[in-house]
């Protein structure tokens, strides 16, 4: 077996573990750090919202040998400020991006361009996106995250209690908050891939999270008919025996989405990767983290205020507290005994010298029958 399975198995057998429920507070600490930092990033900077949110024009040239850069100053200068965004294609063709032009102001753009990239102005592909079509996606892309996020506050409900749906619903929007902040402090453009991405990550966190769920249902059952350990206990037992687990699907699920992110986008210059990439990328890392370190620490927490609870967490305390003055005793009486042994060897050896003293006493009395 390898290091890392008997690792797994010892885990999942309860004989070792870490105390990821005593030590939650650093982690809800970590995680309010990180919202925060996401939350200003986006206030400071925004997202930078493609034409398909924002509304605007694309370009598509033939081969040139003009650079990247050259042709994002050309945009720019010739749309009259307009921000572009210029992607190498194959074949040194260019797909320029121009947000915030109508239909008048497109077509002088494409003269313009065609000029200064020295191609013929027919070979200079253009569509237009208007900020209607834009507003219609992003209206829709919001509909369907709030359709999501009620069914799986209801799935959970059904499937196990609402304290456990409330803490994956949290656990999801502390996902979805970091990767948008993410987006906003990197400056990656947001498309409808951004937002497909987005929803495919927040199926996986959820499945990270439903795993831990699990097995925490199955652990409690009964919880309040023994007292050998609270509910926090339980818990954190069930994030060790899924850890190896959760760690191993996270693992096989970022390799994939990370060369897409950094071979495809970064070294092989597919730049439309990266809406999709990035967002798949933190939001898989998010889920894996906010599972084991948020979501089932605000279910101990949640689950810790009902009286049952508490009356277990007191029946545990009282039965170790009486448990260790058990040991305690057996202790001194395990160190009094050689002392009491000695007592009664010493005993046993008086008896025998005084018995025969005692028969000839008896021996020496006179006899009434005897004259």
């Amino acid at each position: 077996m390898s290091k890392l399975g008997n690792i797994g198995a010892r885990l999942y057998r309860g004989e070792v573990g870490y105390d990821f429920i005593g030590k939650r507070k650093i982690w809800y600490g970590i995680s309010i750090l990180i919202t925060i930092t996401a939350i200003v990033g986006l206030a400071v900077r925004g997202l930078n919202m493609g034409i398909e949110f924002s509304g605007g024009a694309v370009f598509t040239t033939p081969k040139t040998s003009v650079s990247a850069a050259e042709a994002q100053h050309q945009a720019e200068s010739a749309a009259g400020g307009h921000q572009a965004m210029v992607q190498k294609l194959g074949g040194g063709a260019l797909r320029i991006q121009i947000s915030g032009l109508d239909t008048q102001q497109a077509l002088p753009v494409q003269e313009e361009l065609a000029k200064d990239l020295n191609v013929p102005v027919k070979d200079v592909n253009t569509q237009l996106v208007g900020p209607s079509w834009g507003e219609q996606i992003a209206n829709k892309a919001w509909l369907g995250l709030g359709i999501f996020m009620v069914l799986v506050v209801l799935y959970l409900a059904i499937a196990f209690e609402w304290r456990m749906a409330l803490a994956a619903l949290i656990a999801l929007i502390h996902d979805l908050t970091i990767t948008v902040g993410v987006y906003a402090l990197v400056g990656f453009e947001v498309t409808p891939g951004t937002v497909i991405g987005l929803l495919t990550i927040l199926g996986y966190s959820l499945y990270d999270t439903v795993v831990v769920f699990d097995s925490l249902k199955e652990a409690s059952k009964d919880i309040t008919k023994q007292t050998r350990f609270t509910y926090g206990e339980i818990a954190n037992r069930s994030i060790n025996s899924t850890l190896v687990r959760s760690i191993n699907t996270t693992v096989v699920a970022l390799l994939p989405v990370a060369g897409l992110l950094f071979v495809g986008g970064g070294v092989l210059g597919a730049g439309m990767l990266n809406d999709i990439s990035l967002a798949l990328f933190v939001g898989l890392a998010a889920g894996a983290y906010s599972s084991i370190f948020i979501a089932t620490p605000l279910v101990a927490d949640l689950k810790n205020r009902e009286p049952q609870m508490k009356a277990l967490a007191k029946r545990v305390k009282s039965k170790r507290a009486a448990a260790a003055a058990k040991d305690a005793g057996q202790e001194d009486t395990e160190e009094s005994a050689p002392a009491a042994a000695d007592a009664e060897d010493g005993a046993a050896v008086v008896g025998p010298r005084q018995q025969p003293a005692s028969r000839n006493r008896g021996r020496g009395r006179p006899s009434g029958k005897r004259r």
